[in-house]
Order: C-alpha cells, then structure tokens, then sequence
C-alpha cells in the first residue's frame, strides 16, 4: 500500500515537519523512536500498512530533527520538551472530532506527557516504554551525547557502537540531535497516575530499555501491558507489533 499523502507542517515556532499518511478512517497518531523516522518505525514494516488496511487513517509526523522534518542547528529552536509543543501544534491543527495516539520508545515518552496535557485521544499506545524509561533521562541522555561525540572512534564492541550504527544509517544531524537530547524532561509516578486514557504498553518480550513494562502498566489507571517478540530494536521489524495494536485500537483487548 502506497502513503496517501506526505505533506509539510509549520509548527508553533515555524519549523517545518514533514507529516506523512496512509489509509482512511478514524485517525491515529503515531510518533517514532529516536535517531528514527516514521518510515524506518511504522512504514518499512508494515504497521502503518496493516492499519489502513483495517480502517484507519494513520498519521505519522516525523519529528524534529529527524527524518524529513527540518532540523536546525540554533539552540533556540530546542527549548524545553520542544516535542510535546510540536505534537500539541500538530493535534490542534487538524482539529479531528476524535483520534487515538501512540509512539515507540522517545515517542512513547512523548505520548505519555501529552497525555497529562489536556489532549483527549480516544485510546493511547506506549510500545518499547517501561516505568523507568519515563524517568532517569541524565543518565540516558548522558549515554546518547557520549555516543554522538565517539560517533568516528568507537570500534565493535563499545557499548555505543548499536546506538552509533543507527544514528548513521538513518543519517542524523548530530549537531540538532545534540540539542534535542537536552530538552527532554522526566515524567514522575504521580503523573503517571492521573493518566485515565486506556492504554496498551507494547513491549518486546527481551526488551528492558526502557525499564519495566508491567510496571508501567500496573501504574496506568487504565493500563494493559502485552509482550510481543524481539528485542527493543527487532521488535518494531515483527508482524505481532501491527496486530497488538490493532486488536487494542478495533477493541479486541
């Protein structure tokens, strides 16, 4: 199945992000991984795909700094949780009537806050997220900020070598990466609690990144957690993800 539609959007402070879609129906929003792209974690593999097929319309921004969308070089184009201001744009942009949200590891960190803003979605997805993922973001950042810097010099073996690799082959702007990585905020377990929205947290079956899926889940209100296979980067390549998001999307689980 071929995108609908590829289009620019100017967000709140005027840069421009590319939006891609594919399929009819009731919307949902997903948002990408980091160093990622919405084709590398939702095209490529035929999530998005699967989705349309089943009826909905799959909106994918790819966000800033990575993938199509522009990615400036200013730090003042970087403040504070800068992609939850560039995802609040997005929704309030297209005005849709009702729409459910989701992301894969940085997009699921960034679905769970816009989840305590007053944003409405129907239902939400956190695939490749647990309970620590939301929190603890020095000691992450510092791991990512190490790898951009030992991007020419770390040899096999190096522990950033995996993270190095995909940064390369997704060909990220190191310098507005190193900006990005500096805006993100942690999300504490009291603000998990107020999330009412029902959830699904989407996790590979070997994937600890991010730390604890179920206690993420048992945290949610509204939380169901369900394992699928891989690791954290094998298992956006598998067929199960597309399923379990849509048995929990068409209400199934």
């Amino acid at each position: 199945m071929t995108l609908n539609s590829s289009w620019d959007f100017s967000s709140f402070d005027g840069v421009k992000l590319k939006i891609h879609e594919i399929g009819q129906g009731k919307p949902v929003i997903l948002l990408h991984g980091l160093f990622s792209n919405a084709e590398t974690n939702w095209i490529k593999f035929g999530h998005a795909g699967s989705l349309a097929e089943a009826g909905f319309r799959v909106i994918m921004p790819d966000l800033r700094a990575h993938g199509q969308s522009e990615a400036p070089h200013d730090a003042d184009a970087y403040p504070d949780d800068v992609l939850i201001k560039d995802a609040l744009a997005l929704i309030d942009h297209l005005d849709l009537p009702e729409y459910d949200l989701g992301g894969f590891s940085l997009g699921a960190r960034t679905t769970a806050k816009l989840l305590t803003t007053d944003i409405t979605p129907g239902k939400a997805i956190l695939a490749g997220m647990g309970l620590e993922g939301l929190a603890g973001w020095d000691r992450r950042q510092g791991f990512f900020l190490e790898a951009i810097e030992l991007r020419d010099t770390a040899k096999r073996g190096d522990p950033h070598w995996m993270a190095i690799q995909f940064m390369k082959s997704q060909k990220i702007d190191t310098v507005a990466a190193a900006h990005l990585l500096k805006t993100f905020s942690d999300m504490q377990p009291k603000a998990i609690e107020t999330i009412t929205t029902p959830t699904l947290v989407l996790c590979g079956s070997e994937d600890r990144d991010n730390g604890d899926p179920d206690a993420l889940a048992d945290l949610l209100p509204n939380g169901h957690h369900i394992a699928v296979p891989g690791t954290h980067m094998s298992s956006v390549t598998k067929p199960e993800m597309a399923q379990e998001m849509l048995r929990f999307l068409s209400g199934e689980i």
